[in-house]
């Protein structure tokens, strides 16, 4: 036997690598099988065909029909679980919550984009208004300031306000 052997080392020729592989998880994927998900969820199979029945999660299906469910199914499985179980909801309430979740997410959506809208409009009259100020390189007279009651002379509904100009541009 050699000495290597003896103590029980290994071959010091050889070197070992170490690879790291990075993997991507879409969570939307369905690659869970049913009996897969109700004991991720921990629930039993015929109480997930009774949630897609009713509506709480609609899973993926293969080519050959077999329901796929993805994590954030399991996800909403797990959550649908937790209403039940620990806030006493039936499923009907249930229903309602996540119904009542899915306008708000719509509504902050919708507010997203008006805020968005907003602020395009408001930059545009702020450009608007930047715009005129340098075409008119003057200050402007608020409308109506010359109409109060006896600045105008009598008989007259106006007020003629003399303006000097001076000549630019060596002409």
């Amino acid at each position: 036997m050699s000495p290597s052997e003896q103590d029980g080392s290994r071959n010091p020729r050889r070197t070992t690598r170490r690879m790291t592989t990075t993997a991507s998880f879409d969570r939307r994927r369905g690659v869970f099988m049913i009996s897969v998900a109700a004991e991720l969820a921990e629930m039993h199979p015929q109480t997930l065909r009774m949630y897609e029945a009713r509506g709480l999660i609609t899973p993926q299906r293969s080519p050959k029909n077999t329901r796929l469910y993805s994590q954030e199914d399991v996800d909403r499985l797990r959550r649908i679980q937790r209403m039940t179980a620990e806030e006493g909801l039936n499923l009907a309430g249930v229903e309602t919550v996540l119904e009542l979740e899915r306008q708000l997410q719509r509504a902050r959506a919708e507010l997203g984009r008006m805020r968005e809208r907003a602020a395009e409009l408001e930059q545009r009259m702020a450009d608007e208004v930047e715009r005129v100020r340098r075409a008119q390189r003057a200050e402007i007279v608020p409308y109506g300031a010359y109409e109060a009651e006896g600045i105008a002379p009598a008989g007259e509904d106006t007020v003629k306000i003399p303006i000097e100009r001076t000549k630019r541009g060596g002409g």
